[in-house]
């Protein structure tokens, strides 16, 4: 009788020892992990130039003040067409033209405004000024936000480089931090984006001169010389393994 409880509790006890032994094993060890951001600081070259060209009819009937503008419009998107340039409109609006009459100190009705913006740009500066050129001074026809930009296909390739130097960079990071323990950053296990800026000036090379773009030898009115690039800053959170 004593063997035979003898024999139970041993099987009962080795029964529990493969069961610990197995609970051990599908058990994952827990891995130990570190988050750090990452910056990446670049630049991309501004490769194409835009000017803004603005059509503008006051007219006491809202039909013809329209008709006025996108005829003008529709002239100079023909001519347009004709050169090396992309166009981009911008804003359509047409609305109730009000101002302040002193004397009498009401406001008077003027008539119904309409605005028809386009963006237009190339690659070559030279383009831009030769459109500048031709519609200064033409009637309802006004030309603004002269600028420098960099491209999306200019820009798409250097931001994916940009954001591989940030993820080293956190790592690098990573690195630092626990290398006192004699430890090291392993297996990148998440990475996100958070923030992508862009400092862009739109007068860095050209000035409006008149009916001329003056390039100044980009120099701003301080005379210091304005950086000609778009400066763009990428920065990640990531998480490492530590191993």
């Amino acid at each position: 009788m004593k063997k035979y409880i003898i024999w139970i509790l041993s099987v009962i006890g080795f029964g529990a020892v493969v069961s610990l032994a197995f609970d051990l094993i599908k058990k994952p060890t827990e891995i130990r992990k570190i988050n750090v951001s990452g910056e990446c600081l670049t630049s991309a070259p501004k490769d194409r130039t835009a000017i803004t060209l603005r059509v503008t009819t006051l007219d006491k009937n809202a039909a013809i003040s329209m008709k006025m503008a996108t005829e003008k419009m529709a002239a100079i998107t023909d001519y347009l067409k004709t050169i090396d340039v992309k166009m981009q409109t911008t804003e359509f609006n047409s609305y109730e033209k009000t101002e302040w009459n002193h004397e009498l100190q009401k406001s008077e009705n003027l008539g119904i405004e309409t605005r028809i913006a386009l963006e237009v740009s190339a690659n070559n500066p030279e383009i831009i000024e030769s459109v500048l050129n031709k519609y200064a001074g033409t009637e309802d026809v006004f030309t603004e936000n002269l600028r420098m930009f960099t491209s999306s296909e200019t820009m798409k390739p250097i931001l994916e480089k940009c954001l591989g130097a940030a993820v080293e960079d956190a790592r690098t990071r990573a690195n630092a931090l626990v290398a006192t323990n004699g430890l090291k950053a392993g297996k990148l296990l998440s990475v996100s984006y958070d923030n992508v800026s862009y400092n862009e000036r739109p007068y860095s090379n050209y000035r409006l001169m008149g009916a001329k773009m003056a390039t100044a030898e980009a120099f701003d009115a301080g005379g210091t010389i304005v950086g000609k690039d778009t400066e763009i800053t990428v920065t990640v959170s990531a998480t490492f393994e530590i191993k």
